[in-house]
């Protein structure tokens, strides 16, 4: 799910991961939001524990089909929309362990574990498939992207 001024991390990990769906919005109508986190899937929120406790990640779930789903937006919007759809609250949330800097250079991060969506989802991912390589060729992919964008700023400026 992203807010609608994205700055293009969720819309190419979106292009890059054939069973992705991507929400676009900041509030969402509760029996949408239901019919998307749909049972088939145990349904677990990228994001860290917060004053809101929900329920702790079973590493158990590891061997039943999973959904991560993701907000993308600055930490302040994420909070909002976690805010605005409570059913995101009662998520489990899947925290990140030991991840590398931020690879997205354009953006300003305010510490280091600061990550793009992207980035946020493909260490995800790696983690829940316990295969820290399998999306290197992404993180690749959004190095170039990154240094495109680059290339853009030094030449306007």
């Amino acid at each position: 799910m992203e807010v609608s001024n994205a700055k293009g991390s969720a819309r190419l990990l979106h292009l890059s991961l054939s069973n992705s769906r991507l929400e676009v919005g900041e509030a969402f109508e509760p029996r949408h939001l239901q019919s998307l986190l749909s049972p088939e899937r145990r349904n677990v929120l990228l994001y860290p524990d917060t004053e809101r406790k929900s329920e702790p990640f079973d590493a158990a779930w590891l061997n039943e089909p999973l959904r991560l789903v993701v907000l993308d937006g600055t930490w302040r919007k994420s909070r909002k929309m976690l805010y605005l759809n409570p059913l995101l609250q009662t998520l489990p949330r899947l925290p990140l362990r030991d991840t590398p800097p931020s690879h997205y250079l354009i953006r300003k991060a305010h510490l280091p574990d600061q990550l793009s969506t992207l980035e946020a989802t493909v260490y995800a991912l790696a983690q829940l498939e316990n295969d820290i390589n399998k999306y290197n060729p992404l993180i690749d992919a959004f190095d170039g992207f990154v240094a495109q964008q680059a290339s853009y700023v030094k030449r306007s400026v």
